[in-house]
């Protein structure tokens, strides 16, 4: 899908009503001045309450052991005794 592009002084005309198309179709629209892109109105996402630390608390799995190295030292002549 193309996304609908704009003139940056028909925006300024007809701001209220622009974002309130992009709230509703939930579709992006380009900002342009002189035929160059300039700035992008989305829809906004989900309003959720986010809190600083501990926000993606529970999200993440660890699957194996994060301590030890990835690679086997013993595999590389310069770590040999």
């Amino acid at each position: 899908m193309v996304m609908k592009s704009v003139n940056i002084s028909e925006f300024k005309a007809k701001c209220l009503r622009l974002i309130e198309q992009v709230d509703k179709t939930r579709q992006p629209l380009r900002i342009t001045r002189h035929g160059r892109p300039v700035a992008e109105l989305i829809p906004a996402g989900p309003d959720r309450k986010r809190k600083f630390l501990g926000d993606m608390t529970g999200t993440v799995e660890i699957l194996g052991d994060i301590v030890s190295p990835v690679i086997d030292l013993e595999e590389f002549e310069a770590y040999r005794d």
